[in-house]
C-alpha cells in the first residue's frame, strides 16, 4: 500500500486544524465552513478515511509512527499471523415472528 508523505499529510493536517478553529469562530459564516469542509475532504482522501474526524485521528496516528506500525495498527488491515477468512455476519430469519 501507498502512503503518503509525512510532509504532506502535517501539512494537510495543520490546515485542517487552522480551519477548525476559525470555523468554530465563526459557524455561520458559510465561506470558512466551505473552505473548512475541502480541508476535511483533503485530509479523507490522503489518508483513506470516509469522515474527516477519522482522518484528523489517522494522521496524528501516521505522523507519530513509522509507516510499517501505522498500517500494523490500521483496522482491517490484514497482520501476519491471522489464517483464515472473515467471518460472514450473521443472517436474519426473514419469517415473520409469531
Amino acid at each position: 500500500m501507498l502512503l503518503p508523505a509525512k510532509a504532506e499529510v502535517a501539512r494537510q493536517l495543520r490546515r485542517y486544524r487552522a480551519w477548525e478553529r476559525v470555523m468554530l469562530a465563526k459557524p455561520h459564516d458559510r465561506t470558512v465552513r466551505a473552505t473548512f469542509e475541502d480541508s476535511g475532504y483533503t485530509l479523507c482522501v490522503l489518508m483513506g478515511k470516509r469522515c474527516a474526524r477519522e482522518a484528523a485521528d489517522a494522521a496524528e496516528r501516521y505522523l507519530h509512527s513509522s509507516p510499517a506500525g501505522y498500517l500494523r495498527d490500521q483496522d482491517g488491515r490484514p497482520q501476519s499471523g491471522r489464517a483464515g477468512r472473515p467471518t460472514p455476519p450473521e443472517r436474519r430469519s426473514t419469517a415473520p415472528s409469531p
